[in-house]
């Protein structure tokens, strides 16, 4: 056998598909490799991390040994049943991925199934198994165990320390000597099927029971086909919506609610550079989007679930409100160094924790507040304890709105008076006051109606710069910063405004490329000292689908709907996307796949085909068409309320 097939790193970000389980998730390469995944959840640490370092650092490989002509995958439908087919000289085989989804039950524990059918002629297939626990520095115990009693079990366990897996199939692999790997060749002809299950064991002592992997599969495609029925859309570019929201919903965390960034750390936005983060937490700026495009396409359960994590995690002294959390709402997320692992490509550091927790960052309050009057709008009755969170974050914001943040952006430089920051201020007292006028509720409006007409007044004195003919990055600078693409958006000043179409035009200028690719802010090596870091970073993918929703603001549907077609054009073969785009190498950059980028679609798609934004005031009319059943999008007159 060629094992030089089955060793290697990883490849490009772009070849890498997701299966989930609601609690953690793989990926895996055309290469058929399980390049990562971390157990029991999304922030364990790893038992396969090949992503960021080599064969050494854990991996395990099913795929054919010799060439391979083509190589084909598909997901099944909306499901996340991933299907790969290799096309070679001798034949062609299929393999299946699947971690079956267990929403309800808190006590199952995560598994990732494989099977390998053979489709045509006699194709010989290799597995290379390589465990690797705690971010590949743990070399475990492994052993082979055949039971008798109560029934014949024959499986691989391999154990160090609170870490353990067990591997069960219908052929299991043999150790290598000389080597701490496990491998196996077959020949699988047409109609032969193989399949094997991965289990996680949180005691090694009391393993998990054998699994059915046929009927594994079977139960998770039939999860995600009935999840996906509930998506009201069947509009155009249904399937790239559909695998958004799919992907959003792979994302959350089901014991509660929360939505990781992305399933990876450290996948370099620029390369060289030290752009490398940790994205397996809970951004509350996340919360707006995710419930805008949860509920607007008929995901109402995750919308209410995503809440009340929402809520759950902000409770408390508003003092001490963070821009991000752990997916079960740890709110001490430390960041350290992994510097036994060479990073991506040996693109490091590998970063693990995230420090972003400690930032100040005025605009999540705006996004919090924006959040939950969504979720009122959508027809989540507010409680005593909501909206107390919300009055005692109103009252802390009214104490510290006038100082510096890192912005959106999460910047490692100074401190800035970010104009973006200073809207979602504005933002956070409007929807108040809203709360107050629209909803009845109690508080001192009179109040935030003063605080938001001076917000308001201050950004257009000193967020506007008429010499740029710009809004700008921050207070008295120069640059520009995409987003302020969202000022319409969220309602600050309206599409038609002159201020708002300069701004958008500027940011194409500036920032755009190839009227497709926007980047976030300039990275220049002379503009280091706004972010304090190195390496030019890709297009941020989120910012270029804030761009096409401008467009429409300014009343540019037409082009923004040829954008919106061409960005959907750099999805990869099974419709995922990272965080960026090298227009340049022409190949994704930063964590995959990543939540803002997939918000970023489907909310294009929204203020495209349906509408009203989420600054309309006709939202409530719309949220309830949606849930008498209506399903929009299913031709152009239905594209947009507002039209």
């Amino acid at each position: 056998m060629s094992t030089d097939r089955l060793r290697g790193g990883p490849g490009p970000i772009e070849h890498y598909a997701l299966v989930s389980d609601l609690r953690t998730a793989a990926l895996i390469g055309r290469d058929g490799s399980v390049d990562w995944l971390c157990l029991p959840r999304f922030d364990s640490p790893s038992c396969f991390c090949r992503l960021l370092g080599g064969d050494a650092e854990g991996h395990w490989q099913i795929a054919p040994t010799g060439p391979v002509r083509e190589v084909r995958r598909r997901y099944r439908g909306d499901a996340l049943v991933l299907e790969t087919e290799f096309h070679t000289d001798d034949g062609v085989v299929r393999l299946i991925d699947t971690m079956p989804p267990h929403e309800k039950n808190q006590g199952d524990e995560p598994c990732l199934v494989r099977a390998v059918e053979g489709v045509s002629g006699h194709v010989e297939i290799g597995m290379r198994w390589v465990i690797r626990f705690a971010y590949g520095e743990a070399i475990p115990w492994v052993h082979r165990v055949r039971a008798t009693e109560p029934v014949l079990d024959e499986y691989i366990v391999a154990i160090a320390g609170p870490h353990s897996v067990v591997l069960r199939g219908d052929l299991l692999p043999h150790r290598v000597e000389h080597e701490r790997a496990h491998q196996l060749t077959r020949t699988v002809a047409a109609g032969e099927r193989y399949s094997w299950v991965l289990q996680w064991a949180p005691d090694p002592d009391d393993l998990p029971a054998p699994m059915d992997p046929d009927q594994e599969i079977r139960d998770s495609e039939d999860f995600w086909r009935e999840w996906g029925s509930r998506i009201t859309y069947d509009g155009p570019h249904r399937d790239a919506v559909h695998r958004s929201l799919v992907t959003l919903k792979a994302m959350t965390y089901a014991p509660t609610g929360g939505i990781v960034a992305a399933p990876t750390t450290s996948l370099p936005e620029a390369i060289p550079g030290d752009r490398n983060w940790d994205y397996r937490y809970c951004w509350l700026r996340d919360a707006t989007m995710a419930l805008l495009a949860l509920d607007n396409f008929g995901c109402y359960e995750e919308a209410a679930a995503w809440r009340r994590w929402l809520v759950r995690a902000v409770a408390g002294d508003p003092s001490q409100v963070r821009i991000m959390y752990g997916i079960d709402g740890a709110r001490h997320l430390p960041e350290w160094e992994a510097d036994w692992l060479p990073g991506y490509h040996g693109n490091g550091p590998v970063r693990l924790g995230n420090d972003a927790y400690r930032q100040r960052q005025l605009d999540i309050y705006g996004e919090v507040m924006d959040a939950l009057h969504l979720a009122r709008e959508r027809g989540v009755t507010e409680n005593a304890e909501s909206w107390g969170v919300q009055r005692g974050m109103l009252e802390h914001l009214e104490r510290i709105w006038r100082r510096p943040d890192r912005g959106l952006w999460e910047v490692r430089g100074p401190e800035r008076v970010f104009t973006h920051s200073r809207v979602m201020v504005w933002v956070a007292f409007d929807r108040a006051v809203r709360a107050a006028e629209e909803d009845g509720l109690p508080g001192p409006v009179e109040r935030w109606r003063e605080l938001r007409d001076t917000v308001h007044a201050e950004v257009l004195e000193r967020g506007w710069n008429s010499e740029v003919g710009a809004f700008t990055q921050y207070y008295g600078g120069t640059e520009l910063d995409a987003a302020t693409l969202l000022l319409p958006t969220v309602g600050f000043l309206p599409g038609d405004d002159e201020r708002v179409v300069a701004t958008v035009r500027a940011v194409q200028r500036e920032l755009q490329h190839d009227g497709v690719l926007v980047d976030r802010y300039s990275t220049a090596a002379q503009r280091h000292a706004v972010d304090g870091l190195s390496g030019v970073e890709g297009s941020f993918l989120a910012c270029s689908f804030w761009m096409v929703e401008a467009l429409v603001e300014i009343g540019e549907r037409d082009e923004a709907e040829a954008m919106f077609e061409r960005l959907l054009e750099l999805t990869n073969d099974v419709g995922l996307l990272a965080e960026e785009y090298d227009a340049v190498a022409e190949r994704f950059t930063g964590n995959f796949p990543q939540a803002f980028s997939h918000l970023g679609l489907v909310n294009a798609a929204s203020t495209l085909y349906l509408g009203p934004t989420r600054a309309d005031r006709s939202r409530r009319r719309a949220a309830q068409r949606r849930r008498e059943g209506h399903h929009f999008g299913q031709d152009r007159a239905t594209r947009s309320v507002r039209e």
